[in-house]
């Protein structure tokens, strides 16, 4: 109990929130840096996804060679692109890093997503003279749209819990008030950085769930 009041003050403390160092400051990094791997990571798995997934071929092997990487600690992916010359770009590696470990749930449910289509329907768009790219975009693309968008929650959640080793490379984000207190040895300032991105996490499941409740109707409505 001590721990958590300690903990509380520490939050609540108007010192902690102001300047570079402050939680403000720390958590706006942390949400850009999850954004822009975000992004990053549907740039590069989406539209694989759905191209193997309308071709139905190749889509099997390259989920699950995605999920093969899921198996290396991302910690492990940051250690060995700081010892590259890729270590020089600032925070080059950590997004790598990051990016790596986004793209196995975007690529994996999209994929699946598309392969779930209702066969008879996409074969409906086609006798109606739908090329394949009007199949994709008029068709698969909006049955495959809930799906998609849970292997994006997925990604994203944990691309927050993640993003704490930011400051293991000299980034920033909410990792760094935890690298600090085991620096200074705050048990307080540790658990209340923890519990800082715990919350975050929390936060951007619940706004996916929110959007998740509405694709199926978007969805619907577009077949």
């Amino acid at each position: 109990m001590r721990t958590l009041r300690e903990t509380w003050h520490w939050l609540i403390d108007p010192v902690h929130w102001a300047g570079d160092d402050g939680i403000g400051h720390r958590l706006a990094q942390h949400v850009l840096l999850t954004l822009g791997c975000l992004i990053i990571s549907c740039v590069i798995a989406l539209p694989v996804a759905l191209v193997l997934g309308h071709l139905g071929s190749g889509g099997a092997l390259a989920v699950n060679l995605s999920n093969a990487g899921r198996a290396v600690p991302t910690f492990a992916v940051l250690v060995l692109l700081l010892l590259t010359p890729m270590g020089r770009w600032g925070q080059g590696p950590t997004v790598a890093a990051l990016v790596l470990f986004a793209v196995p749930p975007l690529l994996t449910n999209a994929y699946v997503g598309m392969r779930q289509v209702d066969r008879s329907v996409v074969r409906a768009a086609r006798g109606m003279g739908m090329t394949g790219r009007q199949t994709l975009l008029r068709v698969e693309l909006p049955l495959s749209l809930p799906m998609m968008v849970n292997g994006v929650r997925i990604a994203a959640v944990q691309l927050v819990a993640t993003a704490t080793i930011a400051a293991l490379a000299g980034g920033g984000g909410l990792g760094r008030i935890i690298t600090a207190g085991f620096n200074l040895a705050s048990t307080p300032q540790v658990v209340a950085g923890a519990l800082l991105v715990a919350v975050l996490a929390l936060i951007v499941e619940g706004v996916f769930e929110s959007v998740e409740r509405l694709v199926p109707l978007r969805a619907g409505g577009s077949r």
